[in-house]
């Protein structure tokens, strides 16, 4: 089913239409008790998650599904370390200490005990709305709250339950405090006392969750468990895994995508000290490279470049950047397919008219930890150590590339050095790759496990990318800023066509590519909406549509609150009316934070604002900015906002730092991805460049209260900065800014 391969990041729209197919969530499954099982370190709560997925109770009157059960979640040793099973990819965001954060309050247990780990492919670790295995869309916290809430109060209550036999006393009698049961009569037990007891008993279906006023770990800034590791360089990633005998092998591609091998010399290659192999292997989107198989990376990498390689790339188009810009206009200028369709008869005779066209570049993701994936066949089964996204849809792929069952692969998921959609690809690129070389490895006698590795510049030069968009829009609105007919023009390429959810396309309409467009404004627009396809493979990027719709979306409103004397942040909130709340409530907390007109700026300094909702979170953003030496800087960041319940108020303040500094990295020079005779130009951070320490601004975050569930953060942070700084730099210079990178000449 699709449901298996699904990608690991889900844009605002398509999480939003798979929720409602998926209201009934994945079939339930029969009750599971826990077993007595026999770990490292003693016996434990869950000390083998796998096994948990095999307890089967036919007996069991209601039944609990393998996400619900504590047993692939806790594992308790007898020392009373606690260690929770993370079910998304941790790569930078925090879930390896939110998720123990969230099950730790209900377990009620001693925080300074509790430690986490990666999941894998098994059923437990699906996302409990969607089914499937995914980081991505901002759902980590927000779609795994309630579950680890019920798991850590499962747990709880098995403890409870054990410690009353124990004792032979009534439940209702005892308490828990900090990992350890209290009974009457000065009785203590501590959870690692416990667990092996609490194992044998059965899991209870229903259970009674904390009120948030009664919270002890939720909502405190928290430091993340992972902290001293990755502060003091020993965290590993799936880049730093040695295996006994392990090979590395990197890849030849050719230089425009599709291209196929016209011939060979590998020769020079072959006689590199410590090349085990040269072979030929198929890539994405059938094109054809070399794979260099090596004792280590720098013998595979010089042997990669003395191999002599001739392309045959007469059957693949030479997409070329400013021809595209050509092409994607005489597009905006058509008919085509419409999103919003408001009446436009009023724009003609407006009392003000603006026209606007803008540009977006092709993004690349450039994760501080290039691609990296590690195969080991043997024995009819495959084992794989990778940072993914989307480990089930990974699992399936190499499956299929292995010539094996789903349940002979075996996935072990790294903590990866970053992502941002790059480790969650419909195709699973970097994986398939892998196995290919993997199984071309096996099929000359290699039986070494093999670490298939990127170089920066394989990562940058060789996609997927964020599409380059093109927006035209018409506006006309009365002196008092109403605006009384928006015509709108988006011209991309469709990031779900073409794969297993072109069936979200609909009327032509990629829902990714207008994610985050009119809303929270109630402008009437029409807005056509053009998906040209292209020989440039193409992905979402941290916030997806998002990186230009609010670009966009929030240029455009401060125009129009300009050119009719209003100020910005008024202009806002009058259009907000009573209908967003939560978009008041951030922007008047960044306004308030920040002394926004109410404090004498330097001179040649201005304000800037945006305000944007994207994966069920608000952000805005306050900046101060100025242009120095014809370059614009960015000098302070005050954000507000508003993401429900903030499980770790560090961690958001850590996300929307990082996401505005990736925000940030759009609008300065260098950062885009251009094509000339279909090569990528771009390829590495001397040409694709990211900000620099002196570039990064002051950053203050400061987050609406709230008791609600919580909502995502790994994105929202991203779009609402460009536009505040863009609004900042129109405010000094008196040009409005249409493009990014920005471009002041």
């Amino acid at each position: 089913m699709w449901n298996d391969i699904f990608p690991g990041e889900l844009p605002g729209a398509l999480r939003h239409m798979h929720e409602r197919d998926a209201i009934d969530g994945p079939a339930t499954l029969a009750r599971r008790s826990f077993l007595k099982i026999v770990g490292i370190g003693g016996l434990a709560l869950g000390a083998f998650p796998h096994l948990a997925l095999a307890q089967q109770d036919d007996t069991a009157g209601a039944s609990l599904k393998p996400q619900q059960q504590p047993s692939a979640f806790v594992q308790i040793a007898p020392d009373g370390q606690i260690t929770v099973t993370i079910n998304r990819l941790e790569f930078g965001q925090g879930v390896q200490t939110g998720l123990p954060m969230i099950l730790a309050e209900e377990l009620d247990a001693d925080w300074s005990l509790v430690r986490s780990r990666n999941g894998n492919s098994d059923a437990a670790y699906q996302d409990p709305i969607f089914g499937l295995h995914l980081t991505g869309g901002s759902n980590s916290i927000k779609n795994s709250y309630t579950q680890y809430r019920e798991l850590g109060a499962r747990a709880r209550a098995m403890l409870l339950a054990a410690a009353a036999a124990r004792w032979n006393v009534e439940v209702a009698s005892l308490s828990t405090q900090a990992g350890t049961v209290l009974g009457p009569a000065g009785r203590k037990a501590s959870y690692g006392e416990l667990a092996e007891a609490a194992m044998a008993l059965p899991v209870p279906e229903t259970v009674t969750l904390k009120a948030p006023k009664d919270f002890r770990l939720i909502g405190q800034a928290t430091t993340r468990i992972d902290a001293k590791a990755k502060s003091s360089g020993q965290q590993d990633f799936g880049i730093d895994l040695h295996l006994p005998g392990q090979l590395t092998a990197v890849v030849a591609r050719p230089p425009v995508f599709g291209g196929r091998i016209a011939s060979l010399d590998d020769s020079a290659a072959r006689a590199t000290k410590g090349v085990k192999a040269v072979l030929r292997v198929p890539l994405d989107g059938g094109a054809q490279g070399v794979a260099v198989i090596a004792e280590g990376y720098w013998q595979a990498k010089l042997a990669r470049d003395a191999l002599k390689l001739e392309w045959d790339l007469s059957a693949v188009e030479k997409v070329d950047s400013e021809q595209q810009v050509i092409r994607y206009r005489e597009l905006a200028s058509q008919p085509g397919p419409v999103h919003f369709d408001a009446d436009m008869t009023p724009l003609a005779g407006a009392p003000h008219q603006l026209e606007a066209e803008f540009l977006f570049p092709y993004l690349a993701h450039a994760p501080m930890e290039p691609l990296n994936c590690t195969v080991q066949v043997a024995d009819g089964r495959a084992e794989l150590w990778v940072g993914t996204q989307f480990p089930g849809g990974d699992s399936a792929a190499a499956a299929k590339v292995l010539d094996l069952k789903p349940e002979q692969i075996r996935m072990n998921v790294q903590t990866a050095g970053g992502g941002f959609g790059r480790r969650g690809v419909p195709s699973g690129d970097f994986v398939v790759l892998a196995c290919e070389v993997a199984k071309a490895a096996r099929a000359v006698g290699l039986t070494a496990p093999i670490r298939t590795l990127w170089s920066r510049e394989d990562d940058i030069k060789g996609g997927y990318y964020r599409p380059m968009h093109l927006h035209l829009a018409r506006i006309g609105f009365d002196d008092n800023g109403t605006v009384l007919a928006w015509d709108h023009v988006l011209v991309g390429q469709s990031i779900l066509t073409g794969t297993l959810f072109g069936g979200r396309v609909k009327n032509g309409i990629d829902p990714t590519a207008t994610e985050g467009m009119r809303d929270p404004y109630p402008v009437p627009m029409r807005l056509t909406v053009h998906h040209p396809t292209l020989n440039v493979p193409i992905l979402w990027w941290r916030s997806v549509g998002s990186t230009h719709t609010a670009f966009v979306m929030e240029t455009l409103i401060d125009e129009i609150a300009r050119t009719t004397g209003q100020d910005p942040v008024a202009y806002r909130m009058k259009m907000f009316a009573d209908q967003k709340p939560r978009h008041r409530a951030a922007l008047q907390l960044a306004v308030d934070k920040s002394k926004y007109g109410q404090r004498q700026l330097p001179a040649g300094r201005a304000w800037g604002v945006a305000v944007h909702e994207s994966f069920s979170s608000v952000v805005a953003y306050v900046v101060e900015a100025s242009v120095q030496e014809g370059r614009p800087v960015l000098h302070q960041v005050t954000a507000g906002v508003h993401c429900n319940l903030a499980v770790n108020p560090r961690s958001v303040e850590a996300q929307v730092q990082g996401a505005a500094l990736m925000g940030l990295s759009m609008c300065l020079p260098g950062g885009a991805i251009t094509l000339k005779d279909g090569v990528v130009q771009q390829s590495n951070f001397a040409d694709f460049s990211v900000p620099r320490i002196t570039d990064m601004p002051q950053i203050a975050v400061h987050i609406v209260p709230s008791a609600e569930p919580p909502t995502g953060m790994g994105e929202p942070g991203l779009p609402a900065l460009a536009p505040a700084f863009a609004n900042a730099i129109a405010s000094l210079t008196g040009k409005p800014m249409r493009q990014l990178p920005f471009k002041l000449a």
